[in-house]
């Protein structure tokens, strides 16, 4: 396909990682992020092979393999110490792992390979996005445009979706979230693996090594821990200090608490609400969504990085294969279809065992969850779910 004027709305990891492939194409590239400056937003997360598998292809997987931190277990207990989860890559793959990593450190990853980053337009906030005509509005009432292609990737919470209004199933937001921040690995009692505790399914620990900014020593490894929260209360939980969260902590899991203890408030603390987010199609005319602004889910199952950077990567082939944007882009929502259908049903079922007031399916989780993990057939397919490379009921995603 001929080089593309293409607008790419948001600066978060899809829009940076579709503007990295799509500068490579050729294509002139129009972006713009409503923050008045670029920066991150988030805490830790955990990259899977599949995410990984992207930024190698990118040339940017040594660069971030350098600065986070190997995870190869997932390992989860109850409040009486017994093991809920206990998943390792090396049970899959004796050569796969995952990367815990700071979403700062990806951010300038991901930045660094950007040639056009210094011309990203901020503090933009667009109102609206015209399919048919492939224009952009801002509040100001101007209209930007048109463009071949609009990428709109400015994340779950995203009010352009309503340009796909009849393509949209579903858009509720998750009953619970999550406090979270980033402390100093004081103890060095986490390594290489993802933690959690749990207290039936209504509260919820974790602890996810998530190693330094490029360039830092290694001394300025940091931790991203994350507390579960009704999303109605998180403000509120914000605002009460940091004695109730020291407390609730403290008495599920005793060394997450003792990484807090040099807090004195909640300042280094921030909010996180989620949202279900399902398209029949995520695109119309000249736009398409992509990230979390297409498919937004719990991140229960640790995938929304790892599906923005797919999606990218799937869009960018779709446009060089294509003839017309129209056969591109109905040739990348085939090609995304399955992977993201089945992880949109399993975030949603499985998300209410560890967060919900549904204790009678804490109780089933706890008894259940890991002798049915350890049936071979089941044992395969749980790993495969958990390094995101389940596509479909019966697939897997080649790397």
């Amino acid at each position: 396909m001929k080089p593309l004027d293409i607008a790419i709305i948001g600066y978060g990891t899809a829009g940076q990682a579709a503007s990295l492939y799509l500068q490579r194409q050729g294509h002139r590239i129009h972006q713009v992020e409503q923050a008045p400056e670029l920066r991150p937003v988030g805490a830790g997360f955990l990259l899977q092979p599949t995410g990984l598998s992207v930024l190698d292809e990118l040339g940017l997987g040594e660069v971030a393999r350098l600065c986070g931190a190997r995870i190869d277990r997932l390992h989860g207990e109850n409040e009486r110490g017994r093991t809920i989860m206990d998943m390792r890559y090396a049970d899959l793959d004796p050569r796969s792992n995952g990367l815990g990593m700071q979403r700062g450190a990806l951010f300038e990853v991901l930045r660094s390979a950007d040639a056009l980053a210094g011309s990203v337009q901020t503090g933009v906030h667009v109102a609206s996005v015209d399919a048919e005509c492939g224009t952009y509005c801002t509040d100001d009432g101007r209209s930007h445009g048109p463009f071949d292609l609009v990428i709109v990737a400015n994340g779950a919470h995203s009010a352009l979706r309503q340009a796909l209004a009849e393509h949209v199933l579903r858009d509720a937001l998750y009953p619970w979230g999550a406090i979270w921040c980033l402390a100093d690995d004081l103890h060095h009692r986490f390594h290489h693996d993802l933690e959690q505790r749990y207290r039936r399914a209504r509260e919820m620990c974790g602890v996810l090594p998530v190693g330094t900014l490029p360039g830092q020593a290694p001394a300025a490894r940091k931790l991203s821990v994350y507390w579960s929260v009704r999303t109605t209360d998180l403000d509120a939980v914000l605002a009460g200090g940091i004695a109730p969260v020291h407390d609730a902590i403290g008495r599920l899991w005793p060394d997450a608490e003792r990484l807090m203890r040099a807090m004195t408030d909640l300042s280094a603390w921030r909010r996180a609400s989620y949202r279900d987010v399902v398209l029949a199609k995520p695109h119309r005319g000249r736009v398409v969504l992509i990230g979390d602004a297409a498919h937004g889910m719990s991140p229960q199952l640790g995938q929304g990085a790892n599906m923005a950077l797919l999606d990218a990567q799937a869009l960018s082939q779709a446009l060089e294969r294509g003839t017309t944007i129209a056969s591109a882009l109905d040739d990348y929502a085939r090609t995304r279809a399955a992977h993201l259908a089945i992880y949109q049903f399993l975030s949603r079922w499985l998300t209410p065992l560890f967060q919900s007031d549904l204790d009678a399916l804490a109780w089933w989780r706890d008894l259940l969850f890991l002798p049915l993990s350890r049936m071979p057939i089941a044992r395969g397919e749980s790993l495969k779910i958990l390094t995101g490379l389940k596509r479909g009921w019966f697939g897997r995603l080649p790397l």
